[in-house]
């Protein structure tokens, strides 16, 4: 799988990017997911992605993460086919702020918070949801088990 880091602010070191981009190979990987798959993952600050949750979930709070899913088509979108062309999962947008804080309210490290909210926002691109009790119970054992396999514990 193909992913592609923007960090404009420096928020996240080297280190740490090659560490999400093992967790989300692995956790691509576990998914079945096709190795010419390409995925985005941007690093931002409260102030951005609380605008961002604002245009497009009309939350006028900042959150931990929001993806963008490709491949869900939207009313009124035309559906592009093409057999050469590689998947495109989308976007994953995580809050470097948020997430630091999260990781100080829960115990654990800042790079296992990193880990659970890259690999939540993956499970989003791939369809998994939260919204009804069921999905949410699908979505969170299979965080959990992806994080717990890699190694990533709480």
């Amino acid at each position: 799988m193909i992913i592609d880091f923007i960090d404009e602010h420096q928020l996240v070191d080297e280190k740490q990017k090659e560490e999400i981009e093992k967790l989300l190979q692995f956790a691509a990987e576990k998914e079945n997911v096709p190795n010419d798959a390409e995925v985005s993952i941007t690093f931002v600050n409260n102030e951005e992605i609380q605008e961002i949750n604002k245009i497009y979930r009309g939350k006028d709070q900042p959150t931990d993460v929001i993806s963008f899913a490709m491949e869900e088509m939207g009313e009124g979108e035309i559906e592009i086919k093409g057999t050469d062309l590689p998947k495109m999962l989308g976007d994953i947008i995580i809050s470097i702020p948020k997430a630091i804080e999260q990781a100080k309210e829960y115990s654990h490290s800042f790079m296992r918070e990193l880990g659970f909210l890259s690999v939540h926002g993956f499970l989003h691109l791939l369809g998994y949801d939260h919204i009804e009790e069921d999905d949410e119970k699908i979505m969170f054992s299979k965080q959990k088990e992806i994080l717990d396999e890699y190694g990533l514990h709480r």
